[in-house]
Order: C-alpha cells, then sequence, then structure tokens
C-alpha cells in the first residue's frame, strides 16, 4: 500500500504531466499563430516556451536536464552524421552544436 502523502505526488505529478502535454499543444499553436502573424517577439514567446515545457516535462518524467542535454547533443551529431537536409543544406545542426558547446564553456 502507498502511504497517503506519497499517493497524492503521484496523483499531482501525473495531474502536472498532463497540465504540461496540453502547454506543449498550446505553444505550438501560438507558435503557428506567430509564425503567420510575423512577429519575432510572438516567435521568441512561443519558442522559448516549447523549449521550458519539454525541459520541466522531461524532469516530470525522471530526466533530469543534464541527460536531455547530451541526448540532444547526441542527436545533433548523429542528424550531421546522417546529412539531414538541415545539415546540408544550412549546416543549422552543426551550428546548433557548436553553440551548446560553447555555452558549457
Amino acid at each position: 500500500m502507498i502511504p497517503g502523502n506519497q499517493e497524492g505526488g503521484i496523483a499531482k505529478n501525473i495531474k502536472v504531466i498532463e497540465w504540461l502535454k496540453a502547454d506543449l499543444i498550446t505553444s505550438v499553436s501560438a507558435l503557428f499563430k506567430a509564425m503567420l502573424r510575423g512577429s519575432e517577439d510572438l516567435l521568441l514567446d512561443a519558442l522559448s516556451s516549447l523549449i521550458i515545457t519539454c525541459y520541466v516535462l522531461g524532469r516530470r518524467l525522471g530526466i533530469n536536464f543534464s541527460r536531455l542535454d547530451l541526448r540532444i547533443e547526441a542527436k545533433l551529431r548523429q542528424g550531421i552524421d546522417e546529412e539531414h537536409e538541415v545539415e546540408r543544406w544550412y549546416s543549422d545542426l552543426s551550428t546548433l552544436l557548436n553553440y551548446t558547446v560553447e555555452k558549457k564553456r
């Protein structure tokens, strides 16, 4: 049997995860609307909200921020190695990888 305090914590965590999932959808919607409006400020708000929500959702699912950062770097390296179109055409993955590595210094 789960003690009452722990049971409440589990229910609360599930509720927060559901809220974060809905927040992802809201942020994607805000991003699409910002793209239509062409407002850089709205784009920045929507993109930053998406990134924050993803990090917090990962934490609620038991993944710490540094592990997520490591996986992001690994995915970037994979995309570079596999010559993803965005990398081939614009070098965006390399640019982002360089940014993340430099940011750590």
